[in-house]
C-alpha cells in the first residue's frame, strides 16, 4: 500500500459480501467490491512509501476468529507531498474461511496521541 499498489493487501481479503473498511480517506465501506475500490483509491495516494514497524497492543483468538489492536508506523508520500511519517492505530479482524485466515475487517485512523477533546482535533 505505501508504494501505492493494493493488489498484497486485496489478497489478505475475504472476497465476501461481510468484508468491512474503514480508512482515513473516506466513510466505512462493506462487501468486497466497495473494499476493493477503496484500497485501491487509498494506494493511488501513496508512493515510495514503507510501513516501518508494527506493534502489537493486543491480540484476541477463537478458533474461527481473531482480532488484533495494532499501531502501524508509516513512511511514505501521501498525493504529491514529500515523505512524511505517521502512525496509524488498527483494528483488524480475521475469520477462518476453508481452514485459510481472511481479513475481513480493517479500521484505521491516526489519531495517536491523547487529546482531552477526544476525537475534536481543533485546527485553531
Amino acid at each position: 500500500m505505501a508504494r501505492g499498489d493494493a493488489d498484497a493487501v486485496k489478497a489478505l481479503y475475504s472476497h465476501a459480501d461481510d468484508v468491512t473498511l474503514a480508512n482515513p480517506f473516506g466513510h466505512a465501506v462493506k462487501g468486497w467490491g466497495d473494499v476493493a475500490a477503496a484500497l485501491d483509491y487509498v494506494a493511488g495516494r501513496f508512493r515510495d512509501g514503507e510501513v516501518t514497524e508494527f506493534r502489537n497492543i493486543a491480540r484476541y483468538e477463537t478458533a474461527d476468529l481473531a482480532t488484533f489492536l495494532d499501531v502501524e508506523h508509516w513512511r511514505t508520500s501521501v498525493g504529491a507531498g514529500d515523505p512524511s511519517d505517521f502512525e496509524l492505530r488498527v483494528s483488524s479482524t480475521y475469520r477462518n474461511e476453508d481452514g485459510e485466515w481472511k481479513l475481513v475487517h480493517r479500521h484505521a485512523d491516526p489519531i495517536a496521541t491523547f487529546d482531552a477533546e477526544g476525537p475534536i482535533r481543533r485546527t485553531t
